[in-house]
């Protein structure tokens, strides 16, 4: 019993130690890319960043607590919004209206998570749907505050004064936001809120047996995801420097969807697989017209029908015939 618990020790300090090796390895990766690429691809990798963020938080909602979700990219509009009206109606500073916005996110994912007591399935994809279009067109009408159609410029990030104007200070910013947000999901996901929301997923009358509280555990699934879609919106609209009511359609909901989908649902690293994937796509065919849609849907019929547990899924294939091999 000594030797196995000694071994096991050992594999746990292999783990942990090539695990920081790797991502100290990230680390270096990361700071130096900007020095090496032309700038448009410096804004295409925070641009993955800001989709990582959103779709780790979608995949806690759909992928891990089993509530579908189609009205992501309205709580995206509404932390794009409520970071950049702060900073440039009420002058709050980004330290502040950052998080804030969040926040403001998070609490609108709360009140939408009620109905999730009572609605499942497509019921639910349906209510969903309906907060995303509803936000729109309530941006759309509400043209003294949101600017209408013709939108808004938020203003640069800033601390102190020093701004953030260029692609690689935004770049900056936006994998130092991915990288705590990553990390905070991956440790939510081994605490006691996590382990709850698998089993509400797995079947709300075992949770419920089980002692798990389906009305708070539900509706703070709901609140978590939009936070991380908030503070997703907030860094797109800074990092883009220009924020519409077009800019947070449908299209970005499904896309989002088909992120997780595509990368493997309850995975954090699925979910970043996919937004990698998805935010590349339209770079490497920019120049082949209209085919791009044509890829997102071929991609999400392949994942359907061969891997249906997304790139995450082939990834631990691969990995596992490269341990087996040549045996």
């Amino acid at each position: 019993m000594d030797v196995r618990t000694d071994y096991l020790q050992e594999i746990r300090l292999f783990r942990s130690t090539a695990a920081r090796r790797w991502f100290a390895l990230l680390l270096v990766v990361l700071v130096v890319i900007p020095a090496v690429v032309d700038s448009y691809l410096v804004y295409l990798l925070a641009l993955a960043a800001v989709y990582i963020i959103t779709a780790i938080g979608l995949n806690l909602l759909i992928g891990y607590t089993g509530q579908i979700s189609l009205g992501h990219a309205g709580f995206m509009a509404i932390g794009a919004y409520a970071s950049s009206l702060l900073m440039l109606k009420l002058h709050f500073p980004f330290a502040l209206a950052f998080p804030v916005a969040g926040l403001i996110a998070a609490l609108f994912g709360f009140l939408l998570g009620f109905p999730a007591l009572r609605l499942t399935g497509p019921y639910l994809a349906i209510a969903t749907l309906g907060f995303g279009i509803a936000v729109a067109q309530i941006l759309v009408k509400w043209e003294s505050l949101s600017g209408g159609s013709m939108g808004i410029h938020p203003p640069k990030p800033s601390f102190g004064r020093l701004v953030l104007s260029g692609e690689t200070h935004l770049y900056y910013l936006t994998i130092m936001m991915m990288l705590l947000m990553t990390t905070g999901a991956a440790n939510l996901m081994r605490s006691k809120i996590g382990r709850a929301f698998i089993a509400v997923r797995d079947s709300d009358i075992a949770a419920t047996a089980m002692g798990v509280d389906l009305t708070l555990y539900k509706t703070l699934a709901f609140a978590i995801s939009a936070f991380y879609a908030g503070i997703g919106g907030s860094l797109m609209a800074h990092l883009v420097g220009f924020i519409s009511p077009e800019s947070f359609n449908l299209l970005v909901s499904i896309q989002l969807l088909s992120m997780i989908v595509i990368g493997g649902l309850a995975s954090i690293l699925g979910s970043i697989l996919g937004a990698i994937l998805l935010t590349a796509l339209p770079y490497l065919l920019s120049g082949i017209k209209n085919l791009p849609m044509v890829i997102y849907g071929a991609c999400l019929i392949l994942v359907v029908m061969f891997e249906p547990h997304g790139l995450r899924g082939r990834w631990t294939k691969i990995r596992l015939y490269w341990r087996l091999w040549p045996f």
